[in-house]
């Protein structure tokens, strides 16, 4: 299935949502020349222990979170969406181990973002 990233832009920043992307260079490429990027949302559905089902349906776990984190060359505010019931506690825990150099955080429900 394809999925869609976006780019909201207020003239000022740029927010970026990634969609379910799952490894996606051509995103970082992209994102990369954002120069006004301020926030990133994106996906991480599954716990480590569950990478190779993240592989199998083009998602995310924490530790490939991190490694496609390591390709972003920019700074920004990272936030982390799409996380599975039941699992978001230690999924989040996970992340903070694999990528807390990122700093991100767990998107809440109506969180609202200004740039």
């Amino acid at each position: 299935m394809p999925a869609v990233g976006y780019q909201l832009d207020s003239g000022k920043e740029s927010l970026v949502f990634t969609g379910d992307t799952t490894t996606n260079d051509p995103l970082w490429a992209a994102v990369n020349k954002i120069s006004n990027l301020k926030y990133l949302i994106i996906e991480t559905a599954f716990c480590n222990r569950e990478r190779e089902l993240a592989v199998i349906s083009k998602h995310l776990c924490p530790s490939m979170l991190a490694e496609e984190l390591a390709k972003l060359e920019r700074s920004a505010e990272i936030y982390i969406t799409h996380l599975k019931p039941g699992e978001i506690e230690l999924t989040m825990q996970e992340i903070e181990e694999d990528a807390g150099q990122f700093r991100p955080r767990m998107l809440q429900n109506n969180q609202v973002f200004e740039f």
